[in-house]
């Protein structure tokens, strides 16, 4: 049986997807907060695991599944759908090129007036001149720049969307179990080539990378097993692969450097499995609690509002840590490492989403900051 059905169904807006999308953007802004404070993480290893260095190595090595995550819904959303390569590229193109554009432009700005009127606060150019400004705003481009580091994920994201049309013609046509012939052999990549980093003597070259996580996603959305209901699966699912990546990190780490895994290892395989499944599966459980179940609830606009603004909130979120981060240090506030991680990660969150609900209220400009 085929799944050519699967793109004759009504379109709606799905809960579990708005909540998968807001843990996605959460953890994005986690780990690069964690990322911000290695040295003090790296300050509390020892030779034995103690309460300080995993809480900063649980958000640094754990919460390294927010692309992932985005990816596996990309897969869910838009995969063994009846779709037109014109009409998908039309659609995804614009509203991932615009915003990244538009941010490029505008916190690039930002970050020169910041230096023109404070030097000592960042310095992102050498000079005020033509060629260190052009460089700067191509640098930032390619995510090589003070603010600009996650830029690297419109590309990736970029040339994902330029292959899905042909995945998504193969499994539009195709048995689930072909797409777990295909799945096997990824994860076995991600097995040898992401985390264990013994390369196979087999090239698989096409089983690699973003791509699987797209599959996957669209797997675990339309598969049928009766093991993938199960709520205690996804549950042991989310503690293997968090513990082995959180322990692994351990393992690698010591008193110079912080390890994480590569974001396609199989640990995080098995972590982002495990929660795309918890999520889909609760998806079905009525909540007595109206604050959670009720649609128009405080809990439910919340979700939605992060996941609308997600794409915004990881164009700008660097930029604004950044800045705040080299605040602190220039006021002498950069101290009290718990203390820290909390201040720069709601400091970062309030400040994007403020932004974002501001701009979206402004006609056209709406239109091409990242929200949908």
């Amino acid at each position: 049986m085929t799944n050519a059905n699967v793109g004759k169904k009504k379109s709606k807006r799905i809960f579990y997807f708005d909540a998968l999308r807001a843990l996605a953007i959460l953890s994005v802004i986690m780990f690069h907060v964690a990322k911000s404070l290695q040295p003090q993480i790296i300050a509390t290893y020892t030779p034995h695991i103690n309460i300080h260095w995993l809480f900063g190595d649980f958000f640094f090595a754990g919460s390294i599944i927010g692309v992932d995550l985005f990816l596996m819904l990309s897969g869910a959303l838009s995969l063994g759908r009846e779709w037109s390569i014109r009409s998908f590229l039309g659609k995804r193109i614009p509203r991932i090129v615009e915003p990244f554009v538009f941010w490029v432009i505008i916190l690039g700005s930002a970050l020169l007036l910041i230096q023109f009127y404070n030097p000592g606060m960042i310095n992102v150019v050498s000079a005020f001149t033509f060629g260190q400004i052009s460089d700067f705003f191509i640098k930032a481009c390619t995510g090589k720049v003070f603010g600009f580091g996650p830029y690297w994920f419109f590309w990736m994201i970029l040339g994902t969307y330029l292959i899905m049309p042909i995945f998504n013609k193969w499994l539009l046509h195709a048995d689930l179990k072909e797409a777990e012939y295909f799945l096997v052999i990824w994860m076995a990549t991600c097995l040898f080539t992401s985390t264990l980093y013994k390369p196979l003597p087999i090239k698989l070259i096409y089983f690699t990378g973003p791509i699987g996580m797209v599959v996957l996603g669209y797997y675990l959305r339309h598969t049928k097993r009766k093991i993938f209901d199960n709520l205690w699966l996804p549950v042991l699912l989310i503690l293997i692969g968090l513990f082995c990546l959180i322990f692994g990190s351990f393992l690698n780490s010591n008193a110079e450097t912080l390890f994480h895994f590569d974001r396609y290892s199989i640990f995080n395989v098995i972590e982002v499995a495990g929660i795309f499944l918890l999520f889909r599966n609760l998806s079905g459980f009525t909540f007595n609690n109206d604050s959670l179940s009720k649609v128009g609830g405080v809990f439910r606009k919340g979700i939605f509002s992060i996941a609308k603004y997600s794409y915004g909130f990881y164009l700008i979120h660097q930029a604004i840590m950044n800045v705040f981060v080299r605040y602190l240090k220039v006021t002498h506030s950069f101290n009290g490492y718990g203390t820290l991680f909390v201040e720069i990660f709601v400091v970062t969150l309030v400040i994007s989403w403020v932004v974002m609900a501001v701009l979206n209220r402004i006609p056209y400009v709406n239109r091409v900051i990242g929200a949908k």
